[in-house]
């Protein structure tokens, strides 16, 4: 009886937990929905081993968070036929999306559009397809990595020196992009020349084999720009090989991480800097996911670049290792998911077959409960760790966004830097018009300097003033002040401003108003920015020997005047013109390009102003745009203020082209020594002004405040003259002459020593240094002003004689100075290349390893001449030696020392020498009766 109570509390007690697992496993067996598996397909043929590992490395980080997604790659090796059967193979096998990297365009084009056709989801990565049936595109831009490559290297250049590129493979397109965003990049700096190129195939043994060649070639190079990091490292290799490598910069493309990959190389140094081209991986599966998910998503998904060098190398190697140790984890954690989950679906097995065999076994029901609890624990372990992951790309996403907002801080900071330099200007302004105004004793010379100054001032104050209208228009804080004036009358003023510059290219400049006034309600200000813009734009795009029209027509059905500005230039790309008139916009004009504001600006003014801009454009044939203005403003946008003059009137010089140095325009002077430029080095302030204020009635002055900053200006102008203090800050006044003495450039220049070190071995070691004269504080300003003009009399004194010694004989200028030695080079360079019809001022320069400006300044300086005059000097000089010889005909002397024609040597040796070529010979080879 005992035994059956017994069993009978043993059921009892049994009886629930067999029916609380028996409820368990039916719970387990029911089967819960299982995610949808994706499969994707990539298709891959794209060059470069390196990118592409970083690429797929990049798709298999991303894809670490999506376990539903099959992925399947093939890589077809560079091979487009091969490429097309991978994708037809994966039509085949049945995908939900194609991705393709293509390594040629065309071909693969036909196969895509198919793909797209059927409905599939087609992801263009890195290289684009000539047609546009895809689904997104993800890549970088490669014209604005050659565009970013080429500003870079023409600032480590201090925009002048030569550079040589290292192409990609003919005809591949992101080579072909890159140069092109290269040579626009350098475009805008004339001082950069691309003196060589050498054909690669993104890998480094071609550059190895090709470069030293061309190298030889081209000694003058300083800097290589290479297409990819690869190629780059054999540029820098080459250069070791040939001991160029501490003279030469090299720049690659792809900034890829790890031992071989273009941070390293930049922070090993082999590498100036490199340029990022994302490979994209990550971005690509994350848009096909959004895709297959029905998510918004962005059909074009460029990837931005930047320009990795000393200055943010580290950063970027230490954020690239933390990515990657991150994404160690990552893997680390999920192989334990994997691991876990797989023991977890072992034991779940185990526990069917056992509950199926052994239901009643309680111990088997209190391991399987046991096991399912540290199951649970494990999956809470990793949810965190997920939510950790997560947490960290947030954190990233944040350091993405406090750049954006750092970016917008420093467009406030400009703003307001710009805003701030407006109380200064306005400071010089009022003194000036003050003494224009009231000042009748004003000599003609004062109140040209003073208007000078106006003008000058009133052109600075309007460049600023132009730079905050575009954060006036952003906040709506531009006002509209309209008058009344004669707006045919105002359009003529300005474009009165490109009657010089579009007559110097050969453009012609027509006017077309309807009417030979119209009355019109107008804000001056912002008309003629607009204008300008217009009439800027077209002249830059015009070519030589184009037309530019401008027309004025009444519209009375629409109570509107129009203002039509049309050119005969490139016209505006289809590309192009859905974006002209966005915000720091550039397009992808072969021409210089600007900020990308002009447009902008333009269509926001006539927007204030109550009018409309619209633009009609061919390509190949010209751009017209149109400006339309209403005939009547409402009463709060009008002014009763005077109209003032058309700003666009002091901005003539930006308009110009850059003049020949021989051609500058003589300064307007009413004394004979006011043409000549002092330069002042002091750095008490107030001696500053009062040597500037005394000498200024008399000479241009320019001032500075420290020795360094007096050597830069010194090379920069060439003064005729420098006045420097001893004591300076950082440089002396002693170092400042020796280095201006030692210095061809500046060699040929007075110096005049201020000091209040009046010893007399003091002296003598200003003197020693090489100074022309010593003055010791306090001094007489009237004796020191007679000095300055004596030392200048004795310079014009030099110039004549190096210019008799020069007509002379050009051969017998002896190199005892350095002054003489520069003359002794130039005349050497000029004398070889006699018979060289087209030789140039910049020949010249270049040979002497300067620019045309400082060549033009010194030969200026030292002689009283322009080169052009020099070298034709030297040449009619000759001339006359060989006129002698009466078995050369005239004519061949005359191609023998360049002349282009004999009727141009005739005319230019009679104009030197006041007789023919003919009547010369005759004089001096006839024998006397």
């Amino acid at each position: 009886m005992k035994s059956l109570i017994a069993s009978g509390r043993k059921l009892a007690i049994l009886k629930p937990c067999i029916y609380l697992i028996i409820l368990w496993i039916a719970g387990s067996c029911t089967t819960s929905p299982t995610p949808r598996t994706y499969r994707i397909g990539f298709s891959q043929c794209t060059n470069g081993d390196a990118w592409r590992q970083a690429m797929l490395a990049g798709m298999k980080k991303e894809l670490s968070f999506y376990p539903q997604v099959s992925f399947r790659m093939k890589d077809a090796h560079d091979n487009s036929k091969l490429q097309q059967q991978h994708i037809r193979e994966f039509l085949r096998e049945g995908i939900d999306l194609l991705i393709v990297s293509a390594n040629e365009a065309e071909p693969i084009t036909p196969i895509v559009e198919e793909v797209f056709n059927r409905g599939i989801p087609v992801v263009i990565l890195d290289r684009r397809t000539t047609s546009k049936l895809y689904t997104a595109y993800v890549g970088g831009n490669n014209l604005e990595v050659g565009h970013t490559a080429g500003s870079y290297a023409s600032s480590l250049l201090r925009q002048h020196g030569n550079v040589l590129e290292v192409l990609g493979a003919a005809g591949a397109s992101p080579a072909v992009d890159r140069h092109k965003g290269f040579v626009q990049g350098i475009a805008g700096y004339p001082g950069v020349r691309l003196t060589a190129q050498v054909q690669g195939d993104w890998k480094r043994p071609s550059v190895m084999r090709a470069l030293p060649a061309v190298l030889r070639a081209h000694p003058e190079v300083d800097l290589i720009f290479a297409h990819n990091d690869r190629m780059a490292l054999g540029a820098y290799q080459v250069c070791k090989q040939l001991g160029l490598d501490r003279r030469i910069r090299v720049i690659g493309v792809d900034g890829l991480a790890g031992p071989q990959g273009g941070i390293q190389f930049v922070q090993d140094k082999i590498l100036t800097a490199t340029l990022l081209y994302p490979p994209g991986g990550e971005e690509a599966i994350r848009t096909a996911m959004r895709i297959l998910r029905k998510q918004p998503f962005e059909k074009e998904n460029i990837l931005s670049t930047m320009v990795i060098d000393s200055t943010n190398v580290l950063t970027m190697k230490l954020q690239t290792e933390k990515l990657a140790s991150q994404q160690q984890d990552i893997q680390r954690q999920q192989q334990l998911l994997r691991a876990q989950l797989a023991t977890y679906t072992s034991q779940q097995t185990i526990l069917y077959v056992l509950a199926a065999a052994l239901l009643g076994a309680m111990v088997l029901g209190v391991i399987v409960w046991r096991a399912f609890g540290i199951n649970r624990r494990i999956t809470r372990q990793l949810e965190g760790q997920n939510q950790e992951i997560l947490s960290q790309r947030n954190q990233i996403q944040a350091f993405a966004e406090r750049a954006r907002v750092e970016t917008e801080a420093k467009l406030r900071f400009f703003t307001n830097f710009s805003h701030e330099l407006r109380t200064p200007l306005t400071l010089i302004m009022g003194p000036v018009e003050e003494l224009l105004t009231n000042g009748a004793d004003l000599s003609a010379g004062q109140r040209h300097d003073l208007s000078l100054v106006r003008r000058n001032t009133q052109r600075l104050l309007q460049l600023v003033n132009q730079l905050m209208d575009f954060r006036k228009i952003d906040v709506g804080k531009m006002p509209v002040r309209a008058t009344e004036g004669n707006l045919v009358a105002f359009v003529r003023e300005i474009m009165d401003v490109f009657e010089k510059p579009a007559r110097q290219r050969g453009i012609s400049l027509r006017f077309l108003p309807a009417e030979p006034s119209i009355r019109l309600w107008f804000d001056v200000n912002i008309l003629d920015k607009v204008l300008f813009n217009l009439l800027s734009n077209a002249l830059k795009f015009t070519p030589e020997r184009g037309q530019i029209t401008v027309s004025i027509q009444l519209v009375p059905a629409e109570r509107s005047v129009r203002i039509s500005v049309e050119d005969t230039g490139s016209g505006i790309s289809e590309q192009d013109r859905a974006h002209i008139f966005e915000w720091f916009y550039q397009g992808n004009q072969d021409v210089a390009k600007g900020s990308g504001m002009g447009l902008a600006l333009a269509m926001g003014l006539v927007r204030l102003h109550q009018g409309t801009l619209a633009f009609a454009s061919e390509p190949g044939q010209g751009s017209t745009f149109t400006v339309t203005l209403p005939l009547e403003l409402p009463a709060a946008l009008r002014s009763t203020a005077t109209s003032l003059p058309a700003p666009a009137l002091m901005l003539t010089e930006e308009i110009t082209p850059a003049q020949s140095p021989d051609d500058m325009p003589a300064v307007v002077s009413t004394g004979k020594d006011s043409e000549a430029l002092v330069l002042v080095i002091e750095d008490n302030e107030e001696v500053n002004a009062f040597l500037a204020q005394k000498l200024r009635a008399h000479f241009q002055v320019k001032t500075a405040t420290d020795g360094a900053e007096g050597l830069r200006m010194a090379a920069e102008t060439i003064p005729d003259l420098i006045v420097c203090d001893v004591m300076l800050p950082g440089l002396s006044g002693l170092e400042v002459v020796a280095q201006l003495k030692g210095d061809w450039r500046t060699s040929h220049i007075p110096v005049v020593l201020l000091t209040a070190r009046n010893a007399a071995e003091q002296q003598v070691e200003g003197v020693q240094a090489g100074a022309d004269l010593y003055l010791t504080k306090p001094f007489n300003p009237t004796f020191l002003l007679e000095n300055l003009r004596t030392l200048l009399s004795n310079r014009e004194r030099q110039r004549e004689h190096f210019r008799r010694a020069i007509s002379v004989d050009t051969a017998t200028v002896a190199p005892q100075r350095v002054d003489q030695k520069f003359l002794a080079d130039l005349t050497a360079i000029v004398e070889a290349n006699l018979s060289n019809s087209e030789l140039s001022v910049e020949d010249v320069a270049r040979s002497l390893g300067i620019s045309r400006v400082q060549l033009y300044r010194k030969v200026k300086a030292v002689l009283g001449t322009g080169v052009t005059d020099f070298i034709q000097g030297i040449r009619l000089t000759k001339a006359r030696q060989q006129l002698l010889d009466t078995e050369l005909a005239i004519a061949e002397v005359a191609y023998r020392l360049g002349f282009s024609s004999p009727s141009y040597f005739s005319a230019s040796f009679k104009a030197k020498y006041h007789i023919s070529p003919s009547e010369f010979r005759a004089l001096h080879t006839t024998p006397s009766v």
